[in-house]
Parts: C-alpha cells; sequence; structure tokens
C-alpha cells in the first residue's frame, strides 16, 4: 500500500505513545450537572486543554468505547493562524521548529508538514479510542483533503475507509472567487473496522417504494428486481441460462453473471427470479420489500438543505451569543450537519467525541437529539482555545438552559423526498398527511404555528414559535474539566506529585491491557482494581511514600493466597507493586505476572 512522507514524519510516528497521561480535573464551577448531583466523569464532558494530552488522559477510561468521532480540524488554507506546539522529544524536530515560528500561515512553506505532523498523532489516538463498531467523521476542504485520505489509509487502513461525502456549504455562487467559485466542503468517513460498522438507513419516503410491486402474485409480497448481470469479472459468472420459454441466455457483452450457477439454480427453485411477464426477458433477481430495512442508503452528495450551511451556522450561533464577541469563533459548522451524522452513525445510547471542539455544535446537535426522542447520547469535547469556557461551554449552557433571545424560532421536525406521483396515489397520501398529522399532535403545543411545504421534490415540516425575552432550553447536563499535571511514575521514588490509587489503578490497568476500567475496585486484600476476560490485574499502592518503602508495600505470600483465592476462573494475575518477597518462578507456577511500580510500567508501554 502506497503511504504518505512528510517532512518530520520519523519523528512524529510513534509520538502518540510518549505522550504522558493526565489526570482529569473537575472545575466545579463551571461544570453545569443535574440537579441535586456533584460534577461526575461519567456525564457529558467539556475538556479544556491540548487535545493531544486530553485524548491520551481519556484512553484509560474510553479506550474502545466511543461509538462515533467528529472532527472540524484546521484545513491550513494559510489564514487560520493555527500553531503546531506538540512536545516531540527529537532534538532535530526541535531545531526544525525553532527555525520555523509560529502561527502556520501562507508564507510558511512546510505549513503541510506541520499539518499533518499535528494531525498522525491524533489519528491513532482516535483510533484507540473508537469502539469496533464505530466510525468517524472528518470535514476538510481541498487543501489538505488528498493528504489527510493517504495518511488515513495508513493509520486506519485503506478497508476502512467507507466514503467521502461532499457537503454544499454554500448555497451561493461568489463572483469575486478567482477560478471556480468554491461551494462544498468533504466530509471523510472511517470505521474502525468496516466488518462491524452498520450504518443507520435514512427515512424513506412512499415513493421510495413505489417500484414495488407483485405481478405474479408471489406470497412474499411486493418485489423490486437487481440485475443479474455486473461489468465486473467473475469467474463463475459466463454460463448460459435457459429461460421457461426455452430461450438462450449468456451475459451481454462485456459482463457477467453476478452469481454462481449453483446459486441461480436455486434461486430459481425458489422462485426468486423474475423472466419478465412473456418468460422470455434476461434474468432479474427479486428484492422483496419485506426483506429490505426501513430506510435508504445515504448519499454522498449533502446539500444545503440536507445539512445546513455555513451562513445558516453563523446566524445560529449568532442567536444564541448576541451578547458575546462573535468573532470568538468565524467558522462553526451547521447543527443540521451534525444532526446527518448523528441519524447514520449514532443510536439512542452512543456515545460521541469531538476533540476540535470550537464552538461546540456536536454538543448541540446530540442535546437537541435527545430532546426529540428522549435519548441518552452523550458527549465528550475537547478545546484548547481560551473560549473553551466562554465561548464553547457557554453556548452549551445556554443551549441547556435557554437564552436571550427575541425573534421567530424555527426548527425542521420533518424532511423526505417527494414527488406529485404520491398525491395522484390516494393510499400513499393517506400515508403521507396521517404522518404529518401525527407530527402536529406530537409537536403542536410547543410552536405557535407548524409549516408543511413541498419544493425541489422536498416535503419539509417546520415548527415556528415567535419568542420573546428566553429561547427555551433542551435540558441536559455536562462536567468541565481541565488537565491536571502528567502522571509521573517516578514520582512514587521521590514521593513527590505522586498520583492518587484511583488515577494510578486506571493508568496501570490500561498499560496492562489496552483496555479502559469502567469502575475501580475499592484497595482490597487482594488488590484487585478490575478484569478483562483474559486478565486480572492487581495493584498495592498508597500515594505515601513511607508507606511504599516499608514491607506492607510488597508482595508477600500472605497476598499470593488471597490472590489465588480470588481467582476462581484461573485467568492470569498481572500485579503491580514497589516490590515482592517471593521469586518469579514460584509466582509464574501460580499463575502471576510481577510488575514492579515504577520500571514495570514503562516496560509495558514499549516507552
Amino acid at each position: 500500500m502506497p503511504t504518505l512522507e512528510f517532512k518530520g514524519k520519523q519523528f512524529v510516528y510513534s509520538h502518540h505513545l510518549g505522550v504522558p497521561f493526565r489526570e482529569l480535573q473537575v472545575v466545579p464551577e463551571k461544570s453545569l450537572p443535574i440537579e441535586g448531583r456533584q460534577p461526575a466523569l461519567d456525564d457529558n464532558l467539556i475538556i479544556h486543554g491540548d487535545n493531544l494530552e486530553a485524548l491520551k488522559a481519556l484512553l484509560p477510561t474510553h479506550a474502545g468505547k466511543v461509538d462515533c468521532i467528529f472532527i472540524d480540524p484546521p484545513y491550513n488554507t494559510g489564514n487560520e493562524g493555527w500553531c503546531y506546539n506538540d512536545n516531540v522529544r527529537s532534538p532535530l524536530m526541535k531545531e526544525w521548529l525553532k527555525k520555523s515560528a509560529n502561527p502556520v500561515d501562507k508564507e510558511d512553506l512546510e505549513r503541510h508538514d506541520k499539518w499533518l505532523c499535528m494531525m498522525w498523532p491524533r489519528m491513532h489516538l482516535l483510533k484507540d479510542l473508537l469502539a469496533e463498531t464505530g466510525s468517524i467523521w472528518i470535514t476538510l476542504d481541498d487543501n489538505e483533503a488528498h493528504r489527510f485520505k493517504v495518511m488515513m489509509d495508513e493509520v486506519f487502513g485503506e478497508a476502512s475507509f467507507i466514503c467521502s461525502i461532499a457537503w454544499q456549504k454554500m448555497y451561493t455562487v461568489k463572483n469575486s472567487a478567482r477560478h471556480f467559485s468554491e461551494m462544498h466542503d468533504q466530509i471523510f468517513v472511517y470505521a474502525k473496522s468496516e466488518i462491524h460498522w452498520a450504518r443507520n438507513l435514512l427515512s424513506r419516503s412512499d415513493d421510495a417504494t413505489e417500484s414495488y410491486t407483485n405481478p405474479d402474485s408471489d406470497p412474499r409480497g411486493v418485489w423490486t428486481t437487481n440485475a443479474i448481470q455486473a461489468r465486473n469479472f467473475y469467474s463463475q459468472g459466463e454460463y448460459e441460462i435457459i429461460s421457461p420459454s426455452g430461450r438462450k441466455h449468456t451475459p451481454p457483452k462485456g459482463t457477467y453473471w453476478r452469481i454462481s450457477k449453483s446459486t441461480f439454480d436455486e434461486l430459481n427453485s425458489d422462485g426468486r427470479i423474475w423472466w419478465g411477464l412473456d418468460g422470455n426477458s434476461i434474468p432479474r433477481i427479486k428484492k422483496y420489500l419485506s426483506e429490505s430495512k426501513d430506510g435508504v442508503v445515504p448519499s454522498t452528495l449533502w446539500t444545503y438543505r440536507d445539512a445546513g450551511s455555513n451562513a445558516s451556522a453563523k446566524e445560529h450561533l449568532r442567536d444564541i451569543v448576541a451578547d458575546l464577541d462573535d468573532s470568538l469563533f468565524n467558522t462553526p459548522k451547521p447543527v443540521e450537519l451534525l444532526t446527518q451524522i448523528l441519524s447514520i452513525a449514532t443510536d439512542r445510547n452512543s456515545l460521541v467525541l469531538d476533540s476540535f471542539a470550537g464552538s461546540g455544535t456536536t454538543a448541540h446537535a446530540i442535546l437537541s437529539a435527545n430532546n426529540k426522542d428522549n435519548g441518552n447520547r452523550r458527549f465528550i469535547l475537547v478545546e484548547c482555545e481560551d473560549y473553551a469556557d466562554t465561548l464553547t461551554a457557554e453556548r452549551v449552557r445556554r443551549v441547556i438552559n435557554g437564552y436571550p433571545y427575541t425573534g421567530t424560532q424555527r426548527e425542521e421536525l420533518h424532511r423526505e423526498n417527494i414527488t406529485w406521483t404520491t398525491f395522484n396515489n390516494e393510499k400513499r397520501r393517506k400515508k403521507v398527511m396521517d404522518h404529518i398529522a401525527s407530527i402536529e399532535n406530537l409537536h403542536g403545543h410547543e410552536y405557535d404555528t407548524i409549516k408543511k411545504q413541498i419544493k425541489d421534490g422536498v416535503l419539509t415540516v417546520t415548527g415556528e414559535r415567535a419568542v420573546k425575552d428566553t429561547a427555551p432550553g433542551l435540558g441536559g447536563s455536562f462536567t468541565y474539566c481541565t488537565l491536571g499535571d502528567p502522571i509521573d511514575i517516578e514520582s512514587l521514588l521521590t514521593g513527590e506529585g505522586m498520583p492518587g490509587f484511583e488515577a494510578l489503578a486506571r493508568y496501570v490497568f490500561y498499560t496492562a491491557t489496552g483496555q479502559s476500567l469502567d469502575k475501580v475496585g475499592k484497595p482490597a486484600a487482594d488488590g484487585l482494581i478490575g478484569e478483562t476476560d483474559l486478565f486480572r490485574i492487581h495493584l498495592f499502592y498508597q500515594p505515601d511514600k513511607a508507606w511504599l518503602r516499608s514491607n506492607e508495600a510488597a508482595l508477600n505470600a500472605e497476598r499470593v493466597a488471597a490472590i489465588e483465592a480470588g481467582n476462581k476462573q484461573g485467568k492470569r494475575a498481572i500485579v503491580f507493586a514497589v516490590a515482592k518477597f517471593m521469586s518469579q518462578k514460584e509466582l509464574t507456577a501460580r499463575r502471576i505476572e510481577f510488575c514492579q511500580l515504577p520500571y514495570a510500567v514503562h516496560r509495558i508501554l514499549g516507552d
């Protein structure tokens, strides 16, 4: 597979492994917890800090648990003024960056290399956080899209690439454009595992099913057909087929049957082949409506009607934070865009991560989705800029609680593709009208009026309300966090800045297993902090220098006996402690591996 080479790649190739772990520190006064509760790390999270270090801090608790990742990184146009300041250890890298000043702008001839150096370790950490059934969505324009695609093929694997979506971000042509008016951005979609990822289907209108009929009274119900031939070469697809009337069929020139002879005979005997009304047509395979999923496959072309536009996003953000400095963030994404992504990539209980949070659109879309279907989606936002509290979190606070606003609010309640053919069919027309009526019954009390419109083949149902003084909130909560000092294992030797028991427990569990720890076991006689399908992880530790230097901190015969007594399934036990009073040979015979603190942690990590 081709790989992408860029300046600095050899220095950042494994940089994500050396990024220090940090504790997430809750900031209660900036959090918005559920009434009557304290801010907690199991709530929605807004993290202020460098996103590389924040992603590493999330690994012990969220590795392999994120269902959907959306990021809107710097497009690297030369106008954003972003800075590359990752603390890469290489002296050569530091020398290179010393000679090349931040921020990165158009005059920087190495800005593409810096951008790739910035993105590479972050993509690795995002991949580690993503669930096996999860997907990642990335918005870019033509400045870096081609380089990013090659890089992602290397990090995630070519087979994990799902598609590139063209999103129409503008609906008016700019005649001031130098060559062409740029109307769209790209959204790259990758799955953690293409085999395990299953996207949701978008809502299907009646028009999508109008090709389903039942001319032969098939007891399995209405059906449509798929061609049996395709242009792709298939070694078993060149046989002769004889129709019921005796007519012989071979694949049309330049095509092949796309199923084998044995599969065709099996389908034909089961009545799943359609020969046409006269029995002489080229055979086609029946596709039953009863066997299809309820929806249509998403398209790779999203118009501003489907997913909003840059202009609508700015207007929406301005309405929410009208009393703030609107220059804080000039490139928000529309809520409609995130809503479209959520409808395809998540369910009502999904965890969504946005590590380039910006104005907080992702959280807004999730809160809106939960409000509509009573879902329990959760979000994690990461923002490094100073406006993490004053804009990102503040927008989320206002969306939850309501915000000062006077004017007309509009919210799209339903959208589907439709044609006048629908209204020429009484049954279909009634079904559409009944659905609109159910929307009006369900949401009518929330709005002053509900408007219906068909334009350009799209039916939209929109709720409108006149708002005086305050727009209603959507409800929800979040915990605001910052990044604490690095978890320095060497501090166990000096006694300065020693990590707490729970922080160290999550740290060693992840380094030993590569998995996050849902709940840390309390200090116990056997030191068990958690287990996986294969391992039981034990930790004997107190953040006390004197205790760590005493015999009480060592793995001894009494503790080994407790470990064995609790290991009913005979799993391999991994024990972290500062010392042991038994030989590793004896411990190995008992399926116990001793890992000495602090040095063994570095051995496991591979640092």
